[in-house]
């Protein structure tokens, strides 16, 4: 379409200077020509007019495609984000609510869920901690049941509570905690 507008063009341009330099006026017939010449070149003229009015309106008509596609991945790609995310809440809502979980299992899930950063707020919450949660009392059960064996403090906090290495110091503030908490409401 592009080359039909280009030649027609090219021809209306050409149709209009033709008669102006390459006949000569003396002839009688000069005029008809010219005429003739001037109303083909106004013919492909507006060929071509018509031809860039249909390219315009295809190139608007594609920029509307290309915006309303791009428009359609963008919520796609949002709509599948806040799905995901609803998901991953609905996951984390079903651990938190669900009693027949092995102890172990959440405390493993929520162990890699926290970061070092919590780690600091685990300790201050393990000190002013005023209502005992199952998960506490399945350890301090566990701790009871070692310390009847005669395990001692180092192999508690490695084994029972899983604090090794750098977190040993927190294993054994977490088991002074746990101690204090249930021999105090003993």
């Amino acid at each position: 379409m592009l080359l039909k507008l280009i030649v027609l063009s090219g021809s209306a341009i050409a149709l209009w200077l033709t008669p102006l330099v390459a006949l000569d006026k003396k002839v009688t017939w000069h005029k008809a020509i010219q005429g003739l010449s001037l109303g083909g070149a106004v013919a492909c003229a507006i060929g071509a007019g018509n031809i860039a009015r249909r390219l315009a309106e295809e190139i608007e008509i594609e920029t509307i495609k290309t915006r309303a596609i791009k428009a359609d991945i963008v919520d796609e790609i949002s709509t599948s984000a806040y799905i995901s995310q609803q998901q991953r809440q609905q996951e984390a809502e079903q651990i938190l609510a669900s009693p027949t979980t092995d102890v172990e299992e959440a405390r493993q899930a929520l162990e890699a869920v926290y970061s070092a950063d919590s780690e600091e707020v685990d300790v201050i919450a393990t000190t002013t901690a005023p209502e005992p949660t199952a998960l506490d009392k399945s350890l301090y059960a566990e701790v009871c049941e070692a310390r009847k064996v005669n395990k001692s403090t180092t192999w508690i906090i490695e084994n029972i509570l899983k604090m090794k290495g750098r977190k040993f110091s927190e294993g054994k503030l977490k088991l002074q905690s746990l101690l204090s908490q249930f021999e105090a409401s003993e």
